[in-house]
């Protein structure tokens, strides 16, 4: 790195403040914030980036990007991602994800839609690991529910985004909980342990609310939604090895040859259908690989030429305390995931960062993992431009801002985490997270 009196480069960060400019300026530009791809955003900055510093051979910069980019952190998580990717496709093949949702609907009493809804949501995302997925899967069933019962399509659509929200915040193949794992080198089974009594609570209040403001509504059926259990198990398997501390690539690869067999076996697919669903399953997941690759390559040209090392001076240099560090490692992903609007990218972009707060100020990495993806998570569900909200908008022909005002599981979520951050995380066993 190199060395300005210790205190980095702030013009090192500039390829980083075109990245985000990109989403934004686009975005406000055009009126659509999916005009601007994250991969062609990101190739840009890294040109950029290897542009800068006209002192060192081009040879040199483009060396230090690769080896930022094949990290062994980077690497592994694009491995993850890949593995996620095909499971997820094969499950989805063989009608994982439609038998998981008819099962969850068969069970919501009448009186309890929108309750039921968020609770399946919470579910599917889960069991699936992106929320994108579930909006995609539930929202038609939540406009549905609103069009047969007179509850506002937009508390439809908030109650989908919320759940949706929820398991992808502790789903065990979730890109984000990957991400934020890998960057602060901690298990996935003890961050989930450590999220999962900061965000129950948070849930807990939501579905409260939601049933207060769901009393009288209801209807006489929602309709009839066959399912099969054997489709859901693969789900089970995944969620129950990963939270017993299973290694990730294990479960992973284990779920798509568990779901493959039992596509075979139930008719779900042909030998050829199974490989053509693995196959797609890998390039669903490339465009985040890469956007990984080239961000890790990014940020080790930028933390070369200083930037790093400046914006945690200029972090650390605000906090006097532990819990301050942990205010400052919330507000870095906030701003990043209000920026980008994608809670994957804002947690791979500021991971390594966060990781040097958490070492400096001693923060159990378990914490520092969890702060990254409660507080993307949470603004993730409130950005009017996100893509799971206008997924939601899109479908239900409605405007995302109209959607803000019924976003209580993400409000809870954020409060949820200063609460955790101002009284305390629970009390966490002592382990050798790797």
């Amino acid at each position: 790195m190199t060395n300005q009196a210790n205190k980095g480069s702030f013009s090192a960060l500039f390829p980083l403040i075109i990245f985000v400019a990109l989403f934004i300026g686009t975005g406000v530009i055009t009126g659509d914030f999916s005009n601007m791809p994250i991969n062609v955003a990101v190739i840009i900055a890294s040109a950029i980036a290897l542009a800068m510093n006209r002192k060192e051979k081009l040879s040199a910069k483009i060396e230090i990007f690769a080896k930022g980019a094949g990290h062994p952190n980077i690497m592994l998580m694009v491995v993850i991602f890949v593995l996620a990717g095909a499971f997820a496709e094969t499950a989805k093949g063989m009608g994982a994800v439609e038998s998981t949702v008819n099962m969850g609907l068969s069970l919501i009493p009448s009186n309890l839609l929108m309750v039921g809804l968020f609770i399946v949501a919470c579910f599917i995302s889960i069991s699936m690991g992106t929320s994108m997925g579930t909006v995609a899967a539930l929202a038609p069933i939540g406009i549905g529910i609103a069009e047969q019962t007179g509850i506002p399509l937009a508390l439809a659509m908030a109650t989908v985004i919320g759940g949706a929200m929820f398991g992808d915040n502790l789903s065990m193949i979730s890109d984000t909980t990957i991400a934020a794992v890998r960057t602060q080198k901690t298990k996935m089974s003890d961050k989930f342990k450590t999220n999962f009594f900061i965000v129950m609570p948070g849930a807990i209040v939501t579905a409260v609310i939601l049933w207060l403001i769901g009393l009288g509504d209801s209807v006489n059926t929602l309709g009839d939604y066959p399912y099969e259990f054997i489709k859901v198990l693969p789900y089970l398997a995944v969620l129950v090895t990963a939270i017993a501390g299973v290694n990730v690539l294990i479960v992973l690869f284990g779920g798509t040859l568990f779901a493959g067999i039992i596509g075979l076996f139930n008719g779900s697919f042909t030998g050829t259908g199974l490989i053509q669903a693995v196959s797609q399953g890998v390039i669903n997941m490339e465009d985040i690989a890469i956007v990984a690759v080239f961000i890790g390559g990014m940020i080790g040209v930028i933390q070369h030429n200083g930037g790093i090392e400046w914006l945690l001076n200029a972090v650390t240099s605000r906090i006097k305390t532990k819990k301050g560090a942990e205010f400052g490692i919330a507000g870095l992903v906030s701003i990043a995931d209000i920026a980008t609007a994608n809670n994957t990218i804002s947690i791979i972009m500021t991971g390594p960062l966060a990781k040097n707060i958490a070492d400096e100020y001693k923060i159990d990495p378990r914490k520092s993992a969890s702060l990254l993806d409660i507080f993307a998570g949470a603004w993730q569900g409130i950005v009017p431009y996100g893509g799971q909200m206008l997924a939601a908008s899109g479908l239900a022909a409605i405007s995302p801002i109209s959607i803000i005002p019924f976003s209580f599981y993400s409000i809870a979520l954020a409060i949820c985490g200063v609460i955790a951050i101002l009284i305390g995380f629970p009390k966490l066993k002592k382990v050798n997270s790797k």
